[in-house]
């Protein structure tokens, strides 16, 4: 992220909105199996529906469009989830966590 801020301060691309993202659709599945991973835990996952009053409102959907930023001239490989996920945990969150 830190990249692309500095990217934009010097090229100072035209003023818009850009997606910033893997570009890659990914699961919450994906995202908890990230976190257990870190933690070196076994994933225990469950599964609920969907609450009906936010089913037909709910975005089931995201990934990052970016190909403005692409155009813009950024071409640094981006993170995987994984690894954002694992910089996230062990970085920020796991201050003084314990697996056992």
């Amino acid at each position: 992220m830190a990249s692309i801020i500095l990217f934009l301060l010097e090229k100072q691309p035209a003023s818009s909105i850009y997606n910033l993202g893997s570009g890659k659709a990914r699961t919450f599945k994906a995202l908890v199996e990230a976190i257990f991973s870190t933690l070196k835990l076994e994933p225990r996952i469950e599964y609920i529906d969907t609450p009906l009053d936010i089913r037909d409102k709910y975005q089931y959907f995201t990934e990052a469009d970016m190909q403005k930023m692409w155009d813009a001239g950024y071409s640094k490989e981006l993170h995987s989830l994984e690894t954002g996920v694992s910089d996230y945990v062990e970085h920020y969150l796991n201050k003084g966590f314990k697996t056992h």
